[in-house]
């Protein structure tokens, strides 16, 4: 399984950023804006808590099984590998949505001075620091996920994730 790419997920940003702000322009010369939902931070904040609560609930049977602590639970490998897909599939749909509404959020700080507005920019600020919290989650379930390198194994320089 491959890991996450920082840079392909920072390029996803961008170009929904871009993609937003250029259709939010358009979208506001023909008619009205559409609002930003206020559900939208509160949604991938509570994604982010279940990656993060994932995360360190495997870390911690892990640490548990690695102290040979007589009541540890095991880790199955298919449920962590599980978690790191939905982790990575997570982390893909929060840059794409991030980068949306960082678009929208980009061109609605050109009219701050209307009330209807600011409260938009201000949702898809929200919308945008949870993305993130949500990108740094799975990075997290990730690495918590991360098997060790084997020395045994003809590609030495690659650690595969669970």
């Amino acid at each position: 399984m491959r890991e996450l790419r920082i840079r392909m997920l920072a390029g996803v940003f961008v170009v929904a950023g871009v993609l937003s702000w250029a259709g939010a322009r358009l979208w506001n010369s023909v008619g009205t804006l559409p609002s930003v939902p206020l559900a939208a931070p509160i949604v991938l904040a509570v994604i982010a808590v279940v990656l993060l609560a994932t995360a360190l609930s495997i870390r911690a049977r892990l640490k548990a099984q690695r102290e040979r602590r007589p009541e540890a639970k095991g880790v199955d490998p298919l449920m962590a590998a599980r978690a790191v897909v939905f982790g990575q599939a997570s982390a893909l749909v929060a840059a794409l949505v991030a980068g949306m509404y960082g678009g929208v959020g980009a061109f609605l700080l050109e009219s701050l001075d209307i009330p209807a507005r600011r409260d938009q920019a201000v949702y898809a600020g929200f919308s945008v620091l949870a993305g993130f919290g949500v990108i740094a989650a799975a990075i997290f379930l990730e690495h918590v996920c991360k098997l060790p390198e084997d020395d045994d194994d003809s590609n030495s320089g690659a650690a595969s994730a669970a």
